[in-house]
């Protein structure tokens, strides 16, 4: 199948991935050639980790990377493609000008996925001439590793489209599940407002970072504590997708802390931005340094 992956940053290179080797055609979209670089070395990289635990072989990262190209311009990315999966910014702007585009320019016949975390499928479709042809892909971080695929069907999905994304999750070893259109979805609605309750818990002085985290961790079984979780998946994104969900379910519950509110004006937007809840050595995402946070 030939499939256009519009973004190249964290979740979109992770889809052209799995995608790719599993022997599908992938074009990766970005608007800057800097970024598909960026993102075409993090998938090399990746592979390279698979070749040294043993599960995957050099010529199968060849041929891997040998399924993927990549394109500045969207037009040309997405001509041909059967699949498109948008992974960008989570900001519902920014996908509404990217679903008119993919409707003006990929073939009729094309399904339009988003990897939206918390956004309507249904408000996303009404920006296109064809709702019964997209759907929600929402792939779990990070990719190459996390079985789940949630499959967000909208108001006029199809079944056909449907069954489709449900198949081709599965034939790439994913575990789709999926799910009605309603804000936050099933992951994020439970998620969200978790990491938001451990950011209130701090901000009222209840206990501290490490102090949180060991809680969770140890107490629930959770891999990784809430506070260093959202570092990792972006304190703005956590902030948007708690407005999105404040927004469509319209209760008190589900309003930002103000200390993550702070945090992201502030430009602490976890390991990204070097410095959230814990400080992180410079371009890593792993390594935690030290709380970075004080009353």
């Amino acid at each position: 199948m030939n499939i256009s992956v519009i973004g190249a940053g964290q979740m979109g290179n992770g889809i052209a991935h799995v995608f790719a080797q599993s022997g599908h055609r992938v074009t990766l979209v970005d608007i800057a050639q800097a970024g598909l670089d960026k993102g075409l070395a993090t998938i090399s990289k990746n592979l390279d980790r698979q070749v040294a635990k043993g599960t995957l072989t050099d010529e199968q990262k060849a041929t891997t990377l040998g399924n993927i190209t990549t394109n500045t311009d969207l037009a040309a990315g997405v001509k041909a493609a059967e699949l498109v999966v948008e992974a960008a910014t989570e900001n519902v702007d920014l996908k509404l000008k990217i679903f008119r585009d993919l409707d003006a320019h990929a073939p009729a016949a094309c399904i339009l996925a988003t990897n939206t975390s918390s956004i309507s499928i249904t408000r996303i479709a009404a920006a296109t001439k064809r709702p019964t042809q997209v759907i929600g892909m929402h792939f779990m971080n990070p990719v190459p590793v996390m079985k789940l695929v949630e499959v967000i069907r909208g108001y006029d999905t199809t079944d056909a489209v449907t069954s489709t994304v449900m198949d081709l999750s599965k034939a790439i070893g994913k575990t789709p599940v999926a799910v009605n259109d309603y804000a936050g979805f099933v992951a994020n609605r439970i998620l969200m407002p978790m990491i938001n309750e451990a950011i209130q818990t701090l901000f009222q002085g209840v206990g501290g970072v490490q102090e949180i985290d060991t809680i969770m961790k140890l107490g629930m079984a959770h891999p990784m504590g809430p506070l260093q979780l959202a570092d990792f998946i972006g304190l703005d994104t956590c902030l948007a997708i708690m407005r999105v969900l404040h927004e469509g379910l319209g209760e008190a519950k589900y309003a930002p802390c103000p200390l993550l509110v702070q945090m992201v004006t502030a430009g602490k937007l976890g390991a990204k931005s070097g410095e959230g809840f814990y400080v992180y050595t410079a371009g890593s995402k792993e390594l935690v340094v030290a709380p970075a946070f004080t009353r």
